[in-house]
């Protein structure tokens, strides 16, 4: 059971007992990432993320890590496009600890100007290997593609030239606009007790509020074309769709469409373009869902002179699919995988923390397991076979990473 405490300074924190583990997972999430971001600032969120551990008026950078290294614990944080977390997993002997630190970091990193200097470049090499790693830059290309100017389309680690600009008053003033208490969420999950509880009332209770309101539009979604060229082994194409926001009703029925389409080593396109007929070895697809839009994505790879009857093989998998549906036989298969994956991702106190922390800061809700399995066996094929109809015969956009730097005939 979740139980959820709003303090008064609008920071919720979630937590969830479970009495049968030993660990103890803490997050802390911010609802800001690259979509909350001025041009100017692209990748703000992101390099924040990295300076939280570089030190702290009390903690060294090479003492936050030892703090969790020497209690055998684990500390890490993730930026997406609309929330940033910062997340420790120890023993429950340890959550004390990991509170602290976490808060240390939170309220009191320095952002000395010698380690700005030191991260910067840490960030640019990963920008670096990013270009160099075409498999992932054709997603951030996709988004580029679809969304156009809109925030959403930013990546999310920022540019080199944006990253130049970036000093310790900027990333300040970042913060006193959305690390404030109506942005924040504490979510903790595992053999927790109260004192812990109160430890984290008592220290994020010192979070300000703040009367800033970001303004931002619901993105349109442009079935545009973004190609690029480049020496590589392979071909790599994205292909994107509309898709659901994170509160639809029918966002389970897409979940089940795509696992069919390409979410499993059964899916369409994992049979019909690997195994039939061996035209690469990656492809798959998975949908995103953001707080008022969504896109469904397939990606693929394949030799160069491979490029066209891959893309013809795509359009033929997903017209099928689109023409005549899914059958019962698949919707159950597909139902049952859903409800194992979600049951299996649930027992580690990670993903239970990070379910809870996701669900407060995007859905402002939390359902029981119950709950949810009632929702995906209360999915019709109708709903499905509608959304298969209705989105897969879609113009999509595209991108492309390839030796020519043009799109394919079958998709001109």
């Amino acid at each position: 059971m979740v139980n959820r405490i709003e303090l008064d300074n609008g920071v919720r924190i979630l937590t969830e007992h479970i009495s049968s583990v030993r660990s103890v997972s803490i997050g802390v999430w911010i609802g800001t990432g690259s979509r909350f971001e001025t041009k100017e600032e692209n990748g703000i969120s992101h390099f924040l993320e990295h300076m939280f551990f570089k030190g702290t008026t009390t903690r060294t950078a090479a003492e936050i890590a030892e703090s969790f290294d020497r209690i055998g614990g684990q500390v890490n944080a993730f930026t997406s496009k609309e929330y940033t977390c910062y997340y420790a997993k120890v023993l429950d002997d340890h959550a004390g600890l990991a509170v602290d630190v976490l808060a240390d970091m939170f309220f009191n990193s320095v952002f000395d100007e010698n380690e700005l200097k030191k991260e910067k470049n840490v960030v640019f090499e990963e920008i670096k290997m990013v270009d160099d790693t075409p498999d992932d830059i054709v997603h951030d290309m996709l988004s580029e593609a679809t969304y156009q100017k809109h925030s959403l389309g930013y990546p999310i680690l920022g540019t080199v030239d944006t990253l130049e600009t970036f000093n310790g008053d900027s990333l300040r003033d970042y913060m006193s606009r959305f690390y404030t208490g109506d942005h924040v969420v504490i979510s903790v999950a595992g053999n927790l007790t109260d004192e812990v509880i109160e430890q984290l009332k008592e220290t994020f209770s010192k979070v300000e509020r703040t009367t800033y309101e970001h303004k931002d539009e619901k993105p349109t979604f442009f079935a545009h074309s973004l190609v690029r060229k480049k020496e590589t082994e392979q071909a790599h194409l994205c292909l994107g769709y509309p898709g659901l926001s994170i509160g639809e009703k029918d966002v389970y029925a897409l979940v089940l469409l795509n696992n069919l389409l390409g979410g499993s080593m059964s899916s369409r396109l994992f049979q019909e373009i690997r195994e039939k007929r061996g035209l690469c070895y990656s492809v798959f697809s998975y949908h995103t869902s953001y707080q008022d839009s969504g896109m469904l994505t397939i990606y693929a790879a394949t030799a160069h002179n491979q490029l066209e009857d891959l893309t013809k093989a795509l359009q033929e998998t997903t017209f099928s699919l689109a023409d005549k549906g899914m059958s019962e036989k698949e919707l159950r298969n597909g139902k049952e995988q859903l409800k194992g994956s979600l049951m299996l991702s649930l027992e580690s106190t990670n993903s239970r923390m990070s379910r809870n922390g996701k669900n407060e800061l995007l859905l402002k809700r939390h359902r029981t397991l119950d709950d949810i399995v009632h929702e995906i066996d209360s999915v019709t094929l109708t709903q499905v076979n509608h959304l298969a109809a209705s989105i897969l015969k879609e113009k999509p956009s595209v991108s492309l990473i390839n030796t020519t730097g043009k799109l394919p005939e079958a998709l001109q």
